[in-house]
């Protein structure tokens, strides 16, 4: 039974609505002054507090805020006579849960309930109504997708479904969960028969990495537009929706679309691709000076910079450009002050947090803690982003009338399923795809790629093949197996194939 604590000099005019409320169910105590209120608030056990504003002695605002400072959980909403500006701002600015001008009905009194004391359970009763009804229909749109737009759809819809039911009850996540692994292993099977073919000479392939400069920046540089290209580094569709409504202060969402990452899902290739405009084995052929291959120690992605020139040269576009590699807050705090100074039409900025989050998470068992699972690598990103000088780095962009396209490079899924494999002494550390001679795996369920220039890769050697994991697998070798199983084991990965991994938000914002 919910308790409520009524205080009223008029108690007695309200007998009937307390009547009211105790026969749906709801304890009543009561009050005739903030003395009497704050003592009963003291020893009991109450739900909400229905505060009248104008009461003797203590006063509806000094009561509110004793009781605030007693326990600022329970919400308190205050009653009054007075419909003056003053009054309301001081009620609002202590904290008040609502706000109701006498008199007052008992539907708003029952509305103030459903809003305050059971909408946790309303809202977990609706959506979990909801997901049971579309059900069926994300079924069926996971049986017949046969296009990348389609399959973008399911993966809107279902990563839409996730964020709703992450604070409801275990067995409507458990029936999503399993839901997206049927999607992702139909997925899987859609990307393994159609890849290859996007690559054939004339083939039409949707839109992906080496195609964003062309498709989507030079168009909108080309009719006067200055753009802030910025690449969140890891960054998947569900993140990007936790965010938005921060934005939503400074920005509008003109355009929210997901495109394809390259394989491997990985930033040394879909990076690279997006900003060369070319695919890995092009910029390895054509800039060999700014191609880092797998078994070599030094960075991957040190030349993003040159590459996105080459790319402005290759397409005759005579753009002056900025490039900013945000790793820690330091840095970008000194980026916004920079800012102001820029003439430059086009300005990349590659912020690495939500991959340093990603991969911390594996090393450290705190950060395992924090982060166990989809909803709670939501939270992170968001507190992140809020706290962070990232927050205000679009502020700023905001305020100085740029338009900003915000993508990334590739998502991340959390693993959960070893799959053994073995493979030369040279063959890359990536648990999601594996690139070397002679690898040998036991799983069915994996993208086995023997001819690797026919997908845009480069071969390491003449008898390399890649070998991506789909699904929530990943490749752990017989070696140990037991040990790394477990290590890696519920942690978010990236490299392979799969609908957080390789489609990926493209949004376009329009400053305020």
């Amino acid at each position: 039974m919910n308790t409520i604590l009524w205080a009223d000099d008029e108690m007695e005019l309200l007998k009937p609505y307390v009547i009211y409320l105790k026969e749906k169910g709801y304890e009543v105590l009561s009050a005739t002054n903030g003395q009497d209120a704050i003592d009963l608030f003291r020893k009991e056990a109450v739900d909400i507090v229905f505060l009248d504003e104008n009461m003797p002695g203590l006063s509806g605002l000094e009561t509110l805020e004793t009781m605030k400072s007693l326990r600022a959980d329970v919400p308190v909403v205050m009653i009054t006579k007075s419909e003056e500006e003053r009054i309301m701002e001081q009620a609002i600015g202590a904290k008040i849960a609502d706000y109701l001008i006498k008199p007052v009905n008992p539907s708003q009194i029952l509305l103030c309930l459903k809003k305050h004391v059971h909408q946790r359970e309303i809202v977990e009763k609706h959506t979990n109504k909801g997901y049971q009804e579309e059900f069926g229909d994300i079924g069926f749109m996971i049986d017949t997708a046969k296009t990348l737009d389609e399959w973008i759809a399911v993966y809107k819809t279902l990563s839409r479904w996730d964020i709703e039911l992450q604070d409801v009850d275990s067995a409507m996540r458990e029936m999503l969960h399993m839901q997206s692994q049927q999607a992702n292993a139909a997925f899987a099977k859609f990307v393994s028969r159609n890849y290859e073919e996007w690559f054939a000479d004339g083939a039409q392939r949707p839109l992906m990495s080496p195609d964003i400069f062309k498709n989507v920046l030079f168009p909108m540089l080309d009719k006067g537009e200055k753009l802030f290209f910025l690449v969140i580094d890891n960054f998947r569709y569900d993140q990007w929706k936790t965010i938005q409504p921060l934005l939503s202060e400074f920005f509008t969402t003109t355009e929210e679309s997901c495109y394809s990452s390259i394989l491997p899902t990985a930033t040394q290739y879909a990076r690279n691709a997006i900003f060369s405009g070319l695919m890995p084995l092009q910029i390895q052929e054509m800039f060999p000076d700014l191609w880092v291959e797998e078994d070599e120690e030094e960075g991957k992605n040190l030349n993003e910079k040159e590459l996105i020139q080459t790319q402005l040269e290759r397409f005759r576009k005579h753009y002056g450009f900025s490039y900013f590699k945000i790793n820690e807050s330091d840095f970008c705090e000194k980026v916004i002050r920079q800012l102001k100074g820029l003439q430059t039409p086009l300005n990349v900025i590659v912020l690495n947090f939500i991959d340093m989050l990603s991969h911390s998470r594996t090393d450290s068992k705190m950060m395992r803690e924090l982060c166990n699972d989809e909803a709670a690598y939501r939270s992170l990103t968001l507190s992140w982003f809020k706290h962070s000088p990232t927050y205000e780095l679009f502020r700023r962009i905001a305020s100085l009338g740029y338009k900003v396209i915000l993508t990334t490079d590739h998502g991340t899924i959390r693993v959960q399923n070893p799959v053994q494999i073995i493979g030369d002494k040279n063959t890359n550390t990536n648990l999601r795809y594996k690139v070397g001679k002679s690898l040998n795996c036991q799983s069915k369920n994996v993208l086995e790629v023997t001819h690797p220039k026919q997908i845009g890769l480069p071969c390491p050697n003449i008898s390399s093949s890649y070998v991506f994991c789909s699904g929530e697998d990943f490749f752990a070798y017989p070696n140990n197996f037991n040990y790394y199983a477990q290590y890696y084991r519920n942690t978010f990965q990236h490299g392979g194939i799969s609908m957080e991994e390789m489609l990926i938000p493209l949004v376009t914002l329009d400053p305020k």
